[in-house]
């Protein structure tokens, strides 16, 4: 069911119109009408209720949101163009007006990365305040062990402290270790340089989970869509029933240490 009041120029997105940028510059422009008078970006509608035109021609009531999960594979930018003409995760993924990502993957960083026609839920999925768990294995040459025992204790950055809700680590050759981390703070390349900092090289890295987004078997380059209980939790969790302390209540605080060699 569409929902009852957004932004305009989010309205027109999720109606198709234009990307939500391409919106803002309609409202702009004075092009986008509500009930015969000028629109103005930020301006509240209801699509059920209102009547939304551009260039004097009525906008359709916008859709249900749509996501999209995404196994993004390494050494594909997480942007919507580059001017280089490298590849971006929008060359991997249906073409769909006013899509989104929730958050970025590094260049080089491989995973499950969320895209959406829901900006408003993008950016509470990705806010400090909602404090969303992020797993990532790393395949990293070092003393893994020794890394993970110092990771439960924490680590502090040129830009914070940083502790694990979830530490492990597992030896799998002579000097090679898969370390698993979850983590909820979302530093700009905060699991690289934690590691860089507990003297660890990495040589790969995946996001396994994101919420209660996980990766599974989705290969790489490939998409899905959210299953039905993945769009439940996504919903309670960025809709108005206060779903940030939803998962604030569910996060574990304490931190779980397994090594195993």
């Amino acid at each position: 069911m569409p929902e009852k009041s957004m932004r305009i120029q989010r309205a027109l997105a999720r109606a198709g119109v234009a990307s939500r940028r391409g919106a803002e510059e309609l409202v702009a422009a004075g092009r986008v009408h509500i009930n015969g008078a000028v629109a103005t970006t930020g301006q509240s509608v209801d699509p059920a209720r209102d009547r939304i035109t551009l260039d004097g021609k009525r906008v359709a009531a916008p859709s249900a949101a749509h996501w999209i999960v995404l196994n993004k594979p390494s050494g594909v930018l997480t942007t919507r163009a580059d001017p280089d003409g490298r590849q971006t995760v929008f060359d991997l993924i249906e073409d769909v007006p006013g899509l989104t990502y929730v958050g970025r993957l590094d260049y080089m960083t491989e995973g499950v990365l969320l895209l959406t026609t829901d900006g408003d839920a993008a950016h509470k999925l990705t806010h400090p305040s909602s404090e969303i768990e992020r797993t990532y294995v790393a395949s990293v040459r070092g003393d893994g062990g020794s890394a993970a025992r110092a990771a439960t204790k924490g680590v502090q950055l040129e830009d914070g402290f940083v502790l694990p809700r979830d530490v492990s680590a597992r030896q799998v050759g002579r000097g090679l270790w898969d370390l698993e981390l979850t983590i909820a703070e979302g530093k700009t390349r905060e699991v690289r340089r934690l590691c860089e900092a507990l003297g660890l090289r990495v040589e790969r890295l995946v996001r396994t989970k994101f919420g209660p987004v996980k990766l599974g078997s989705l290969e790489s380059g490939k998409t899905r869509a959210l299953t039905a209980r993945e769009n439940e939790i996504i919903s309670a969790l960025t809709g108005s029933g206060g779903g940030s302390k939803t998962i604030k209540r569910g996060a574990r605080r304490d931190t779980k240490r397994r090594y195993s060699r």
